[in-house]
């Protein structure tokens, strides 16, 4: 059906997004399974036992200072200019953009935005937990430490938990979650894990944090992971909003014309013929037809076939219209046939 204006590129965008189906019928929306449950659970206590061992400055703090003195950066300088360029990998302006390009294609693709609905809301949460916790305790960073053997906390710092290791574990765990089979799942948790992993002792190894600083960063980024199932209902209510409020606006401003849905399988298809000028356009606005409109054409059901694939059919008979004069082949034969023997 040609409507007439064109539709812009949002509502393309919109149209395709639309289509069905929404999601495809193979991938699983993650459940708060009681094995998902125990494991937030233990995450959780881990990380109030870490938060707890360096508030009492036990012996977590004073192995983060004998880690400090240490310098590794010192010890292996062959490899400090790789692990520069490394821990970007943790980065969150970084790592953001390349997983929401990636994100955005899988939303093209699937027909939902679900994808990058849950990264941003796991990159949400992550603001607001890491952010919250790095206030509320203040730790400053062994390049700022005061006294030797303190856990260097409620002085106004920003460093515990590692926002950097927390990061990697939420940017690059979401692809796992969001996988589509069980063995991408997987592997990309694997890879998750060992690409998280490399970050925080980047962190270490450049003197930036603490190695409780990095425990506590893993803990933080896992539990946001286990933690996404029970913000599904609220997603999937946000994408519905979003597609509700760009019906609204589309109705308000009376822009284009949406798509029609698709006809069931099996029904009559109704396709109209627009009257046409001798050029084959529409004619403008305002123009009375010359002739009335053709009556609607019912097109058979099944899937269309082309020219080159239909069975030739020779029809029966002459080809040459009938006329008043003409005398038919058989009889003109018949009447100047002379009898045999004379």
């Amino acid at each position: 059906m040609r409507t007439e204006r064109n539709l812009t590129r949002l509502d393309r965008v919109f149209a395709r997004l639309d289509r069905e189906p929404e999601r495809p019928a193979h991938i699983d929306v993650s459940r708060m399974s009681r094995h998902r449950v125990v494991l937030f659970t233990a995450t959780l206590a881990f990380y109030l036992a870490i938060v707890w061992a360096v508030s009492i400055t036990s012996w977590l703090v004073r192995f983060d200072w004998q880690v400090m003195f240490f310098r590794p950066y010192q010890q292996w300088p062959e490899i400090h200019a790789f692990l520069d360029y490394y821990v970007v990998l943790g980065q969150r302006g970084p790592t953001a953009v390349m997983v929401t390009a990636w994100l955005g294609w899988r939303s093209w693709r699937q027909h939902t935005l679900r994808p990058l609905l849950t990264l941003g809301a796991s990159l949400l949460l992550l603001n607001i937990t890491v952010g919250a916790a790095k206030i509320g305790m203040g730790r400053l960073g062994p390049h700022y430490a005061i006294t030797i053997g303190s856990n260097e906390m409620g002085l106004g710092g920003d460093i515990f938990p590692s926002g950097h290791t927390a990061n990697a574990v939420v940017t690059w765990g979401i692809l796992a979650y969001l996988a589509s089979t069980p063995r991408a799942r997987r592997w990309l948790s694997a890879l998750s894990a060992v690409t998280s992993l490399g970050v925080g002792l980047t962190t270490v190894y450049l003197g930036t944090h603490w190695l409780s600083d990095v425990l506590l960063g893993w803990a933080a980024g896992l539990l946001i992971l286990l933690a996404l199932p029970w913000f599904e209902p609220l997603i999937a209510h946000a994408e519905a909003g979003i597609f509700a409020l760009r019906d609204r606006l589309r109705s308000r401003g009376g822009g284009t014309v949406p798509a029609p849905a698709p006809a069931p399988v099996g029904a009559p298809v109704m396709a109209t013929r627009p009257s046409a000028t001798d050029g084959g356009e529409m004619p403008a606005r305002g123009a009375t037809a010359s002739r009335p409109a053709r009556a609607p054409v019912h097109l058979a059901p099944g899937p269309h076939t082309a020219r080159s694939e239909r069975t030739p059919v020779t029809p029966a008979g002459s080809r040459r219209p009938p006329h008043a004069d003409r005398v038919a082949r058989a009889a003109t034969t018949t009447t100047s046939a002379r009898p045999l023997g004379g």
